[in-house]
């Protein structure tokens, strides 16, 4: 075994070797290998054992610490992208192949993209096993367990959800203290839930594993569905708005979704999967998908609670201090996007104050503010609204004194606008909301009505 040296071009297979979760401890175990090479061993832990288990709750939690066997798995198999996946030591039926094989591609397109890799036909999951019956029904209470990233969005579904008197457990995995910060903010009780990844991982990375970005949001709804189980709740909430599901337009390549796990596609799949196969009483679904990016930042805007805890900044996520410029980094799109897309709805004093400067007045900011746009450039690669919402928000504070002469409102004003139509300007039709979504009947019904109010 010690022989063994990671080559990542000469690797043959990927092996799911086996999964276990220790009832007494909460702690589930994720074991893969590349051929014949040392085990790569995932933790993950779930606060609030010992957890009793039996009848159809166990079997329940079996197969959700399967799916996520088989989801995290995808941290490890991009390393290699190897030809042949195996899984050594259980079977799974067609349906559970047609879902990994999807989140598989999609999840790891802008990885493929940016490495030059074509995965199409190559991810294949053996599957042998009929398909089972219908999950059944588990008695699950009902409770949410809502998932926090230390973000606008959640801290948005959060609220709802308070205001709408559902019961709710504020969750998280990994150590984030800014997460902690937003999630002690709240008030409410919180679950934050261990993930340990295999550490050879990062050895293979120094050796020439590929490497790129995963679908961490399926990996983390993987995890909190088993958590739900073992908590014994029937909802797992996440935050994801109606515009995580357009992707980057590439030219010569097509549509590349940086977010395709946080899009409706994998929602509606991995959501049907889970109470056809896991549990009949347990709902995944995103509270904010009847929601463009632009109507979730207007919900924000209507309370200051969070402003000095908030961040949905992915370069200093890391790093919390209690001045502003510790919580956002200012150069990176999210910066960029969540400082337009508040703009059109907050005070400018109190969005200043939130970032600790003006990043429309600028001009070092232009071509982070284009990609935005659509403007000579894509979308970037991150979870940012669509073109259309950054187009029609830089419109709106066009009309605005307090900001239209901002360097890039003016820029905007000047070089830009002429080249644009109204019709694609007007803010008030990307504020409505939508049908399109998962939410339980009774709850989408008050929902819709709060977030009309």
């Amino acid at each position: 075994m010690s022989e063994w040296k990671f080559q990542r071009d000469a690797i043959q297979s990927f092996r799911f070797v086996r999964c276990g979760l220790d009832a007494a401890t909460g702690v589930a175990e994720l074991v893969y290998a590349f051929d014949d090479g040392p085990e790569l061993v995932e933790t993950v832990t779930v606060p609030g054992a010992p957890f009793a288990l039996d009848g159809d709750r166990a079997v329940a939690v079996e197969r959700a610490l399967r799916l996520l066997h088989l989801v995290a798995g995808v941290s490890y198999y991009k390393a290699a992208v190897p030809a042949q996946i195996r899984i050594d030591s259980y079977a799974i039926d067609a349906d559970t192949a047609a879902l990994l094989e999807s989140v598989y591609l999609n999840g790891l397109g802008e990885f493929a993209y940016r490495n030059g890799l074509d995965l199409h036909g190559r991810i294949v999951f053996p599957h042998g096993e009929p398909p089972g019956g219908p999950a059944p029904a588990l008695g699950l209470r009902k409770h949410a367990l809502v998932a926090i990233g230390g973000g606008k969005d959640s801290l948005v579904s959060i609220e709802a959800l308070r205001a709408l008197g559902v019961e709710q457990t504020v969750s998280w995995i990994g150590g984030s203290q800014l997460i902690r910060a937003c999630a002690d903010r709240t008030g409410l009780p919180t679950l934050n839930i261990g993930r340990a990844l295999a550490p050879q991982l990062f050895d293979y990375n120094r050796e020439g594993a590929w490497n790129g970005h995963i679908p961490v949001t399926a990996v983390n709804s993987a995890i909190l569905v088993l958590a739900a189980l073992l908590q014994g709740v029937d909802q797992v909430v996440f935050s994801n708005e109606r515009s995580a599901s357009y992707g980057s337009l590439i030219e010569g390549t097509g549509e590349v979704n940086h977010q395709w796990s946080k899009g409706w596609a994998f929602e509606q799949a991995f959501g049907t999967y889970v109470q056809s196969s896991i549990a009949a009483d347990l709902h995944y679904y995103s509270l904010l998908r009847p929601l463009s990016e632009l109507a979730v930042a207007r919900q924000f805007s209507r309370s200051d609670r969070y402003d000095a805890h908030f961040s949905s900044c992915n370069r200093n996520f890391h790093i919390l201090g209690e001045r502003p410029v510790s919580r956002w980094c200012g150069v990176c799109p999210k910066c960029h996007f969540v400082f337009l897309a508040l703009a059109p709805f907050m005070s400018k004093p109190r969005l200043v104050g939130i970032f600790g400067r003006n990043l429309l007045d600028d001009p070092g900011q232009t071509a982070g503010y284009d990609a935005l746009l659509e403007y000579r450039d894509h979308k970037p690669f991150e979870c940012v609204g669509e073109g259309r919402e950054s187009r029609a928000a830089m419109a709106a504070l066009a009309a605005r004194p307090e900001w239209r002469e901002d360097a890039l409102v003016e820029r905007f004003i000047r070089e830009i606008r002429p080249q644009l139509g109204d019709g694609d300007l007007r803010i008030e039709p990307l504020l409505r909301i939508d049908d399109e979504q998962r939410i339980p009947p009774a709850l989408w019904k008050r929902l819709r009505a709060h977030l009309a109010a």
